[in-house]
């Protein structure tokens, strides 16, 4: 079979090619940089260098593939929305023009919001363009929130000694997912090729509350005392802002923190809970996490 990976070496796009290269399948990875890929084509893998930007060459990359998997790199810079949307068409047209029958779409928890849910409602429009391929079987994957996006409090708990967000009080729950168990989830489905038309599957690690992350971070650090502390919208733009995010984008990522901090970001996945787990637990992070933080 041959595959088209989308995502660069990433954190999940790797180790999915690095699988699908283990079984024997011919994998194209698609990245800007072909020094990020020296891992993977050494093991094998083809480069295709270039822009998601460009249809003219997604086109061409994705020429003679059995199924794709496609992810939406961070629009940090973009003034809106409309830049989730273009990559989304721009992946369309080029599946369409290469008769490509499967895709394997990364989404979020949160993508069911056609707005409020910030960078995730940007996701939810990807879906809507992947979803007019009539002829082909798209599935979404939807995780939960990512366990690494905490390596970015790590300067907040070394600095401040807290760890925290708009997403709640200590008590909010979390549906938290592993990088590791999503590459996992994707590289079975595009195997198997079971998916058909177009559906959401729902995939999380671990669910725990903002206090859990707080008292089990802090332990793997450390810092037995750590504790998580509810920001408010303003002080969340305030931080990003400061960390040198645009203007537009902190108003979406404030924007889903407070969908988080609702309840409204995890509506559809609770009413569709995956019944199987993945096999990272936040303390199976929390070892993980404690290596970034000391290396830093």
């Amino acid at each position: 079979m041959k595959y088209v990976i989308t995502g660069g070496a990433g954190n999940i796009s790797k180790p999915l090619a690095e699988s699908l290269l283990a079984l024997g399948h011919d994998v194209t990875v698609i990245s800007r940089n072909a020094e990020h890929l020296k891992p993977l084509t050494e093991k094998g893998a083809k480069a295709a260098i270039g822009s998601v930007e460009d249809v003219a060459f997604l086109t061409k990359a994705f020429s003679g593939a059995n199924a794709v998997y496609t992810m939406i790199p961070p629009q940090y810079a973009a003034q809106g929305l409309d830049a989730y949307q273009k990559v989304g068409a721009n992946y369309a047209e080029a599946i369409k023009a290469n008769n490509i029958q499967y895709v394997v779409n990364l989404s979020s928890v949160g993508a069911h919001m056609p707005e409020g849910c910030g960078p995730v409602s940007g996701l939810y429009r990807v879906e809507q363009e992947l979803n007019k391929l009539s002829d082909t079987n798209v599935l979404h994957l939807r995780p939960g929130y990512f366990f690494i996006n905490f390596y970015g409090n790590i300067e907040m708990i070394k600095g401040m000694n807290i760890i925290g967000g708009n997403y709640g009080d200590s008590n909010a729950n979390m549906d938290l997912s592993h990088p590791r168990d999503i590459a996992k989830v994707a590289a079975d489905e595009l195997v198997n090729l079971s998916l058909k038309g177009h559906s959401v599957r729902y995939l999380t690690s671990d669910e725990r509350t903002t206090g859990d992350v707080a008292r089990v971070l802090g332990a793997a650090v450390g810092k037995p005392d750590l504790t998580w502390v509810s920001f408010t919208d303003e002080q969340a733009y305030g931080g990003l802002t400061q960390a040198g995010v645009p203007e537009e984008m902190s108003k979406k990522y404030v924007e889903m923190g407070s969908a988080m901090r609702t309840g409204k970001m995890w509506e559809d996945f609770l009413q569709h809970r995956p019944q199987q787990f993945g096999e990272t637990k936040l303390e199976d992070f929390a070892k993980e996490f404690a290596a970034v933080y000391n290396a830093g």
